[in-house]
């Protein structure tokens, strides 16, 4: 399955934050999907403890530490670093040069209008009060992609601005030294959608909001969530007709279930009444023990070797510093920045 049209010759670059565990609104969101492209194209898969800390400042072990439990996840789906690499993006100093010059090449006034820091700043009433860090993460980010001239970034409908703001940065830069040196990005958004509804039935997954379900859940775990999936407050008996758009079972069932016809079937049964919310609790289970035992067990034995999975990170580290510092090389010969 070629996702995206996405070619041998593209790059892409993604990756997540260490501030947690990974979980299913990650599965769905992204890591199923660079399962499948890095047998398409080359991948760099970014662990962005450096920008995990541009609003985590003091909370160090945190950042740190899930570094591995990002990298367990991983591998647990079927990330292989034969095919991709895995990379710590605070070990890749000329990711911090790149974005040095870049700030050179936007403006503050732009920083702020850019929306998903815009909405990402009131999310956290930061009002006036913002990391510098964090106001001028679109420069960062832009050095991520860049340094690896990436042209595909796969990402959700939310950070679209982001890559955009790449994109100027790429054409100013480019301008500024009279060479395409800088490639521009396309932003692709997965056809299922980006997110997945906590199972409060908010409307993202988040470790933060305490809704989501991880990858490495117990099967105890994975039924306790189930069961406090949001549903439809008002189907109070069985008999009383439903209302599916906005019930999370169904939405998970959607996402997860292997029969279509058959939750269709349920959802045209629970709107004309005569259908529990039980029964497609325990369909919903099923399907989710089924998809994270075989993570979860390939996740634990990961786990015994740590020293493993390190070793994995440094050498995709180095991968990464080899791609990154022949583009800063470009970059700075452009600007005459080549002095020796």
């Amino acid at each position: 399955m070629n996702l995206f049209n996405v070619k041998p010759d593209d790059t892409i670059l993604t990756g997540d934050r260490t501030t947690g565990p990974l979980h299913l609104g990650h599965f769905v969101g992204s890591l199923k999907n660079r399962v499948l492209l890095q047998d398409i194209c080359r991948q760099f898969l970014l662990l962005a403890d450096a920008q995990a800390l541009t609003d985590n400042m003091g909370n160090y072990v945190k950042v740190r530490d899930n570094v591995l439990q990002v990298a367990l996840d991983y591998l647990a789906v079927g990330i292989d670093p034969a095919k991709s690499t895995i990379f710590i993006q605070s070990l890749v100093p000329e990711l911090s040069e790149l974005s040095s010059y870049y700030l050179n090449l936007v403006t503050v006034a732009r920083l702020e209008r850019n929306p998903t820091i815009k909405d990402e700043i009131k999310l956290r009433g930061y009002e006036r009060d913002i990391p510098a860090g964090f106001l001028t993460y679109p420069a960062a980010q832009a050095a991520d992609i860049t340094a690896f001239k990436a042209t595909v970034v796969p990402v959700g409908s939310d950070q679209i601005p982001m890559i955009e703001q790449t994109n100027e940065i790429v054409r100013r830069f480019n301008s500024s030294v009279n060479q395409e040196i800088l490639v521009e990005a396309r932003a692709v958004v997965p056809e299922n959608g980006s997110r997945l509804p906590g199972i409060d039935g908010r409307a993202k997954m988040s470790k933060s909001l305490g809704n989501a379900l991880n990858l490495s859940s117990t099967p105890d775990e994975i039924s306790q969530a189930v069961k406090m999936m949001y549903t439809d407050p008002k189907h109070l008996r069985v008999a009383d007709p439903g209302q599916v758009e906005g019930n999370v079972v169904f939405t998970y069932l959607d996402v997860f279930h292997p029969d279509a016809a058959r939750v269709a079937e349920w959802k045209e049964h629970y709107q004309r009444g005569g259908l529990g919310d039980m029964p497609l609790k325990r369909e919903l289970e099923a399907c989710l023990q089924a998809l994270l035992e075989p993570i979860r067990t390939r996740r634990e034995a990961l786990a015994r070797d740590p020293a493993m999975v390190m070793d994995i990170l440094k050498q995709g580290t180095l991968k990464a510093r080899e791609a990154a510092g022949q583009t800063l090389s470009e970059v700075k010969a452009a600007m005459g920045l080549n002095y020796f």
